[in-house]
């Protein structure tokens, strides 16, 4: 018998830290429900309560459901992840790039084209107008397609444009009518609108001052392909259920499913990243497969083992909160294994001061990370949104952050000095 006392009291306390007005947090096994709760409020005012069935905003988990859809296309022999971009979409190039044709679908649902993170245009609505954005200008690169993992949400979104061009149907009516509708997901939605005709959806926050403020649903445009789909944890247990072969009739088999698991580059520690979906293999002799996502008044986490048949979901209606962290407490409780236990442990390194600064600097990306890197009385600190964080060294690229023990790596030049960092699966290029 599962006891989720400790555990919702683990809930409670992250939830007090961090302010986190509200919580939802379901799991099941083998297609059944083990556990659902809601903690908290969707909001401040009217105090009203979260429930299992209260609609959130899941972020980045929706890249899941982008790349479900083209692995259908792929089982159903329309493409293949081998196809370059511009087979299916030969309007895409790129200024000042010759070898258009090495950026292949694969690199898209991986993250791996090579491009660093770009300034964000909401306003875009229409593949078209995105692809014209896209091809204006020279953007920085971060290596050759293959090469590194970059979180890109601009080329991500070319993935929509490839479903609409080869289906032929709007992107989100494909998602629809292929995953959402037939797995009866009736509490699911991108439409902003139709959001509204909703009962028991939760009000977004973020940390303003350190306090909760209310802020509104962002409105995406051409990102919802990546972050658009509001969504409860009841309707997405049935959506983890396609990964976990307990569907009468899979939305796609196996065979397909398990590609978007395979590891494709190492994000930190022991864990990968694949097909918008990030893997650790070996834990406690069972695989995680997971997902994160965050938006302003989004922090979310979806994932499943493959090996146990359990799905797990955990959402909440605060930007910027540890909502991985709860899901992980979730998934070591149904396993039995110690609530605290992390998916991996940085071990210790002694660096020397002359490594130490090689890595000194600041570091950024145009969507808006900021990352510095200081050495105060020979301990190096990180600054990151107007927040210090001190550091220890777990080996000679990779700094890890004390409270969080959240790693930060580094990348050197033939010189061994650093030129860019990885953090929160983005790379972040050395400005000074």
């Amino acid at each position: 018998m599962i006891q989720w006392e400790p555990f919702e009291k683990f809930v409670e306390e992250v939830m007090e830290k961090e302010q986190i007005p509200g919580v939802a947090v379901a799991l099941s096994k083998n297609g059944q429900t083990i556990y659902e709760r809601g903690f908290g409020t969707r909001n401040f005012e009217t105090n009203e309560p979260v429930t299992p069935e209260t609609i959130f905003g899941i972020a980045s988990i929706t890249k899941s459901f982008t790349a479900l859809a083209i692995m259908k296309l792929v089982e159903e022999g329309r493409l293949q992840v081998e196809d370059a971009v511009i087979e299916h979409l030969p309007e895409f190039q790129l200024v000042d790039y010759a070898n258009i044709e090495d950026i292949k679908i694969r690199h898209l649902l991986s993250h791996t084209t090579g491009l660093a993170t770009m300034e964000r245009k909401e306003q875009l609505t229409k593949f078209d107008e995105h692809l014209h954005y896209l091809n204006e200008k020279a953007w920085s690169w971060v290596g050759k397609p293959g090469q590194y993992m970059c979180y890109n949400n601009d080329m991500f979104i070319l993935l929509g444009a490839i479903i609409e061009k080869i289906t032929g149907e709007n992107y989100q009516v494909y998602i629809n009518k292929q995953i959402i509708n037939p797995l009866h997901m009736t509490r699911t939605t991108y439409n902003l609108l139709e959001l509204q005709s909703f009962e028991n959806v939760t009000t977004p926050y973020v940390l303003a001052d350190g306090k909760p403020v209310e802020c509104p649903w962002p409105t995406l445009g051409n990102y919802a392909v990546g972050g658009g789909i509001r969504s409860t944890v009841v309707d997405l247990l049935k959506y983890g259920n396609i990964y976990v072969d307990v569907l009468e009739r899979n939305i796609v088999s196996r065979t397909y499913t398990s590609q978007m698991t395979q590891p494709v580059q190492q994000t930190n520690g022991k864990s990968f990243y694949g097909f918008a979906l990030q893997t650790t293999p070996n834990y406690s002799a069972v695989t995680l497969v997971e997902h994160g996502g965050g938006q302003p008044g989004v922090s979310s986490n979806f994932g499943f083992i493959p090996e146990k048949g359990i799905v797990a979901v955990v959402l909440t209606n605060m930007g910027g909160v540890s909502a991985d962290t709860i899901w992980l407490a979730a998934i070591n409780t149904a396993l039995g294994i110690p609530i605290e236990q992390k998916r991996s442990t940085e071990p210790h390194f002694e660096m020397s001061n002359e490594q130490k600064e090689r890595l000194v600097g600041t570091y950024i990306s145009v969507e808006g990370s900021h990352v510095a890197i200081l050495l105060e009385d020979q301990t190096l600190v990180a600054t990151i949104d107007n927040k210090t964080y001190a550091l220890r060294a777990s080996n000679e690229t990779t700094l890890v952050m004390k409270l969080l023990e959240k790693p930060i790596r580094f990348f050197l030049d033939e010189k061994n000095n650093a030129w860019a960092l990885f953090i929160g699966l983005r790379m972040l290029m050395k400005k000074s």
